[in-house]
């Protein structure tokens, strides 16, 4: 007995020791690992930050020559010629007109597919669709902008449009809609990976209720995963805003303030694209125009990622 009760307190001591030691032994290791680890996160900010610094000089000095009221009221924008026009809004309606055609595209199909890979394939359907799907994300641009001005605009607009005038050979709606399709993949991966992450027993809850596949969906998974397919929306629109080689190449290079998709136009980044590999002097008001562009295109995707992270923190679900 004696010796029991001797030995319990040493063996109750000794575990917590060889604990201490092993945290001691770990800690430059652990150290280590944070070091590193910090240092990767910190490559986006240390990024960003290059980013706005390598935009901000310049735009400064051209919008110490070019009122900023003018840059962003004005209709004609042709910095390029004289009498130069620093008017930015064709480039922007250009942009939106796009974009929001290319959302029409994406946002149902991609919802669709998205709604269709979670709750209703099969795991042999999933397993060959969702790979062809994402398939199209790996598509290089530049065969989305030949595609569109080779095959869609000639062989499917000017050929079946049988309303008013047809689309001019370089048109924004071609571009949009194939814009549209390469962002597709991107609301329909992401909008499943949210509905997937929505707990089966909110599902067997709404089934054991009496609810069919279709009402559990529809009103029980998709509101569950509204923020995960906010994200996912808002996603799709910024890599639409700045999408370059498909407007490029498809919807023409000439600035046009309408509204009109047959018609071709200029987005900002088709213009920072075209103006880029011209010869322009270094330091000139018109090479400076660059900058101005390209920091209002960061300004518009910077608010449109503050809207999507109030978005998502108003409408996340936190599961137990």
């Amino acid at each position: 007995m004696s010796s029991v009760s001797s030995a319990s307190p040493v063996s109750s001591r000794s575990a917590p020791d060889l604990d201490a030691i092993a945290h001691r032994r770990a800690r430059p290791a652990e150290t280590v690992a944070k070091g590193l680890l910090l240092a990767c996160a910190s490559v986006s900010v240390i990024t960003t930050i290059g980013i706005i610094v390598s935009l901000l000089r310049p735009a400064i000095q051209f919008f110490s020559k070019v009122s900023l009221w003018k840059y962003l009221t004005g209709t004609d924008w042709s910095p390029l010629f004289q009498p130069a026009g620093y008017g930015i809004r064709p480039l922007l309606v250009g942009s939106l007109v796009i974009t929001f055609i290319a959302l029409i595209v994406a946002v149902p199909l991609g919802l669709g597919a998205a709604i269709y890979l979670s709750e209703y394939a099969g795991e042999r359907s999933r397993r060959i669709l969702k790979p062809l799907l994402e398939l199209l994300a790996g598509i290089p641009t530049v065969v989305y902008g030949f595609f569109a001005l080779t095959f869609v605009t000639p062989s499917i607009l000017q050929r079946y449009w049988f309303w008013g005038q047809k689309p001019d050979i370089y048109n924004a709606l071609a571009a949009g809609l194939v814009m549209g399709i390469m962002i597709l993949p991107t609301v329909a991966s992401l909008g499943e990976d949210a509905m997937g992450a929505v707990p089966r027993a909110l599902r067997s809850g709404s089934l054991a209720l009496g609810a069919n596949r279709f009402q559990t969906t529809i009103k029980v998974v998709l509101p569950a995963s509204l923020s995960g397919l906010v994200a996912a929306f808002v996603l799709a629109v910024s890599r639409a805003v700045g999408e370059t080689m498909i407007v490029t190449i498809a919807a023409g290079g000439q600035p046009n303030l309408t509204l009109d998709a047959r018609q071709g136009m200029q987005t900002m980044t088709s213009f920072i694209a075209s103006a880029g590999m011209g010869d322009l002097p270094q330091g000139s008001n018109e090479y400076r125009t660059i900058f101005a562009v390209g920091i209002t295109l960061f300004i518009i995707t910077l608010v449109l990622n503050i809207g999507s992270a109030r978005l998502v923190r108003r409408f996340r679900e936190v599961y137990e």
